[in-house]
């Protein structure tokens, strides 16, 4: 019989601020908190698996079906790239760059040298506000828009009717090319954008991200013989090595209907899947109800997926930071993440504060049969499985 891993990771949602969240600018952050709150939030199947019974998160009356835990990022960051990295066993003990003050000179000198275009902007802004303010200058002069964050990312927007998506692609990988070593962004990111003034982004965007270490999760898998599936921006965060099939995605809705559809399948594997809605379109846009409404959304859907479970699959649901919308920040938040751990048979246990997100990774491989201690984290397997 097959045996199976759905790993979901509902992208940005923390549930309160790590020890060295001052460190970050990020005090008094609570993702799940600031949505919980809201009128439109309605999540009983998270909190049947114990999501509220989280250390630090607090409200549950029920006793959980599910494994639940706090998890702690060991890794010095609180973007996607790292986030996930060390969910699948890297630990990163140095945070990539970031450019508060834009790129400088000699990186956009040889972008331009590379690709022929100059650049605009080259500050930290917002993804809606950029094409906002800047718009109407690239239609004018063809000139990209180049913005970071205070993430480490490097990212170009532009219109669809003066740069086709393909070309914006591979001016991505040519700034990938450039950013490597000292200016090593985690990502580079093309967002395309059409229609008439104010704009709007469109689903095509593309992550170009740095290669990850040789050895992770997914990597061990492939290279074992399993299926490793990815749903989403997991292939791109990372730069599709170690899997065997990937299924992007235009919205969280997209996301969980192609889940609900590979787990009808037969195979022996993998299935890691980010639902970015909660991050890019929600989260950083301060957009409390858009958010607290795709969560129960994503709570209808995860009704569906436990009933799909069988006897040999092990679902794990997780995050990969935070990026509170109550707080005045658009940008990604240092907090602690849920773990949530259900299959049929699990011991519904509170695993208390876990030292890395790498563990889920172990167990994952744990659950497989497999194991590889060159891997950071530790497995959680035994303890919330009753034999």
């Amino acid at each position: 019989m097959s045996k199976r891993v759905f790993l979901i990771v509902l992208d940005s949602v923390g549930i309160g601020e790590m020890p060295d969240a001052a460190d970050w600018s990020d005090e008094g952050s609570n993702t799940l908190k600031s949505i919980r709150d809201n009128k439109n939030f309605n999540c009983p199947n998270l909190e049947k698996l114990g999501l509220f019974a989280i250390d630090g998160v607090g409200g549950n009356t029920k006793a959980p079906i599910g494994a639940y835990a706090r998890m702690f990022e060991a890794s010095k960051g609180k973007d996607t790239t790292i986030g996930h990295w060390e969910i699948a066993g890297v630990y990163s003990p140095k945070a990539f760059p970031t450019y508060p003050n834009g790129f400088p000179k000699e990186v956009l000198d040889e972008f331009t040298k590379r690709t022929g275009c100059e650049v605009i902007c080259n500050m930290p802004y917002s993804g809606t506000d950029v094409i906002r303010d800047y718009g109407e200058e690239h239609l004018k002069t063809g000139k990209l828009i180049v913005y970071t964050s205070a993430d480490s990312v490097f990212q170009i927007a532009a219109h669809e009717d003066l740069v086709p998506v393909e070309t914006l692609y591979k001016y991505c990988e040519i700034a990938r090319e450039i950013l490597q070593g000292e200016h090593g962004v985690g990502r580079v990111i093309a967002r395309p954008f059409n229609d008439v003034y104010p704009f709007k982004r469109t689903p095509r965007r593309h992550d170009y991200s740095l290669l990850p270490p040789e050895k992770t999760v997914p990597a061990v898998l492939k290279n074992r013989g399993y299926s490793v599936i990815s749903v989403g921006k997991i292939f791109d965060i990372f730069a599709g090595q170690g899997f065997t099939e990937s299924n992007p995605t235009v919205s969280n809705d997209d996301g969980m209907e192609k889940t609900l559809s590979i787990i009808e399948r037969d195979f022996n594997g993998l299935c890691f899947v980010n639902l970015v809605d909660f991050d890019m379109v929600y989260g950083h846009r301060n957009d409390i109800d858009g958010y607290a409404t795709a969560m129960s959304k994503f709570d209808s859907s995860l009704g569906e997926l436990l009933e799909k479970l069988t006897d040999d699959d092990l679902l794990i649901i997780t995050a990969d930071h935070g990026c509170d919308p109550k707080t005045p920040s658009t940008d990604h938040s240092r907090e602690y993440t849920p773990m949530l751990a259900y299959f049929k048979g699990v011991n519904p246990v509170n695993l208390g504060t876990r030292k890395c997100f790498a563990d889920i990774g172990k167990t994952a491989l744990e659950w497989l049969g497999e194991a590889d201690d060159e891997l950071f984290g530790n497995s959680f397997l035994k303890e919330i499985s009753n034999d």
